[in-house]
């Protein structure tokens, strides 16, 4: 594998990592958001990983990264709240809430910063293996 391969791996990551920061921000920031209607109530989003395997001119495998290839919305139940006074009341006096789980978001959004974190240390321990190559040549 290359140091180019290994940039791009770790780079790919990277990206994915972003993505699912920007989602579980959106979601953090729509936590506890009412809604008129049902319908409209804001719903979690999730980012889709999926593993992109790169062959050789050969047919061999020659290594993988990931990508994001959606963004879907969580199917969680939305949070209705009997608040027969709030102005988004329905008839039966249910305010429609997000489904955002501030908990279950953090997690994700620590669990993301470590994957991004590990990704930076790839690339970092990949030029420090460059920069001893380049060193063992001029010797």
């Amino acid at each position: 594998m290359s140091f180019g391969e290994i940039y791009d791996i770790a780079g790919a990551g990277m990206h994915a990592q972003t993505i699912r920061l920007n989602t579980v921000a959106s979601n953090l920031a729509n936590a506890g958001a009412a809604a008129e209607t049902p319908e409209t109530a804001f719903r979690a989003l999730k980012p889709v990983f999926s593993t992109i395997y790169k062959q050789t001119q050969e047919g061999q495998l020659s290594g993988a990264h990931v990508e994001v290839s959606a963004i879907v919305e969580a199917d969680a139940p939305l949070d209705m709240r009997y608040e027969p006074n709030h102005p988004y009341a329905d008839e039966q006096g249910y305010v429609a809430y997000s489904n955002v789980n501030t908990v279950d978001e953090m997690a994700d959004m620590m669990a993301a910063s470590r994957s991004f974190e590990t990704n930076v240390e790839v690339m970092n321990r990949a030029r420090s293996m460059q920069q001893g190559l380049l060193q063992l040549g001029s010797n």
